[in-house]
């Protein structure tokens, strides 16, 4: 199973959408989705969250983005640390996208899963796909509210934006 992601914000933070492509095979299927205010970050964790989690058996997984901070923290180890540290960057230090990380995390476990990291806007067909989708998904009217980064954005000392 190949799943590529993407995410994209308008602003950042901003109207925001993530697209994603799953083959396997002859098989191919998209998913979208878009919020009214959210970061780039976001989106890039939630397009990988909604792939994983729309795989209906586990599997080998290879998941494709063009993002650094999504591909660096799955093979650096980071979230690792992360989630052994009480899920924080270090001692007194918040992780942010906490709720994305554990819902990453827990999408994983299913599955035997291999990291790969494509540039962005390079011509890769289905990482450009991905991002046509996640733009189209955060130009949509009528957004849900992203509630993960609201109640981040309410954390006290913690101004809007913050987060990425």
């Amino acid at each position: 199973m190949e799943i590529f992601t993407d995410g994209a914000c308008r602003g950042n933070p901003g109207p925001g959408g993530y697209g994603v492509v799953l083959t396997s095979g002859a098989h191919r299927r998209e998913l979208s989705a878009g919020f009214a205010r959210t970061t780039n970050n976001r989106m890039e964790l939630l397009a990988a969250i909604a792939g994983l989690e729309g795989l209906k058996e586990p599997c080998r997984v290879c998941l494709c983005s063009d993002s650094k901070y999504l591909i660096n923290a799955m093979t650096r180890g980071w979230l690792r640390k992360w989630k052994g540290l009480g899920w924080r960057r270090g001692p007194g230090q918040r992780l942010r996208n906490e709720d994305l990380w554990k819902r990453l995390d827990a999408a994983c476990r299913e599955h035997e899963m291999h990291w790969q990291w494509v540039k962005g806007h390079s011509g890769h067909s289905e990482n450009e796909c991905c991002d046509a989708l996640a733009v189209e998904a955060a130009e949509g009217s009528d957004l849900p509210p992203d509630e993960g980064y609201l109640n981040e954005e309410q954390l006290a000392g913690d101004p809007p934006g913050l987060f990425d």
